[in-house]
């Protein structure tokens, strides 16, 4: 059995909205850095996002165009192998749709296992002046709503708790990034993985988390009845986790 540690997150995040055919997740977070450094980090994803949440398991590979119709794609690299000749490969993950500079960023995209899915995902991240520190020096609030509909084959009360939770990862590594700021409210208890589980975590993240199949999460969901409504707060069966959701997608292709 694992030990409950008490840990700080600088992010608060909740799917603040689930229902059968859609789902909507916010996540907040307050960072000690001006709009402007806030918007030049956002727009540089390879200095913030988890590897472990791409498709070549290097976050080096993203890049952000942020301009109307711009791509967050990522580059999957050639095999550098004696004897093996690959091509160079890409992903897109969002395309934009908005661009405020320092204000805010809208893209269209359903990502991770979402891809598979004819869904329509739109992400909003806004940017607002918060109160500033003791130092009278500048912050910022980050605000970041991913709101996913349409018909999936993954039940919603799964998938957006692991959506939520990637969502959670990617702002509050951004945040530690910037500099983040405690808020109320956002400790919480995490049950520690035993011994031998770390150490299979941390294989994962060395070779990439295995595919997510869509099967398996529906298997997760079988005691939900077919056409209900989940309800708005949260409760449900609970999802795959988020390495499982959101990992490296090509580490089983093959």
């Amino acid at each position: 059995m694992g030990t409950v540690a008490i840990v700080a997150s600088p992010a608060m995040a909740e799917v603040v909205e689930a229902r059968d055919d859609h789902f909507i997740t916010r996540t907040e977070a307050v960072v000690d850095a001006s709009a402007k450094e806030t918007w030049l980090a956002l727009i540089s994803p390879a200095g913030w996002w988890s590897s472990e949440h791409t498709w070549s398991a290097d976050a080096a590979n993203l890049k952000l165009t942020p301009q109307a119709g711009g791509c967050f794609c990522e580059t999957i690299p050639e095999v550098d192998e004696p004897g093996r000749f690959t091509l160079q490969g890409s992903v897109e993950h969002m395309r934009v749709i908005q661009a405020y500079p320092e204000v805010a960023l809208r893209m269209s995209g359903a990502l991770g296992p979402l891809q598979s899915e004819p869904v329509t995902g739109i992400l909003t991240i806004a940017l607002s002046e918060a109160d500033a520190g003791e130092d009278g020096e500048a912050r910022t609030k980050i605000v970041w709503e991913y709101n996913v509909g349409g018909k999936m084959r993954y039940p919603v009360p799964v998938i957006s708790n692991a959506v939520d939770g990637v969502m959670t990862l990617q702002l509050t590594r951004l945040a530690e990034l910037l500099g983040p700021v405690e808020l109320p409210g956002s400790e919480e208890d995490v049950e520690e993985a035993p011994a031998e589980e770390s150490a299979s975590a941390e294989l994962s993240e060395e070779e990439g988390a295995a595919t997510i199949e869509a099967q398996e999460v529906l298997d997760d969901g079988e005691a939900q009845e077919d056409g209900a409504a989940v309800e708005d707060s949260g409760e449900g069966p609970e999802g795959p986790s988020v390495d499982e959701a959101f990992g490296d997608l090509s580490g089983d292709q093959g």
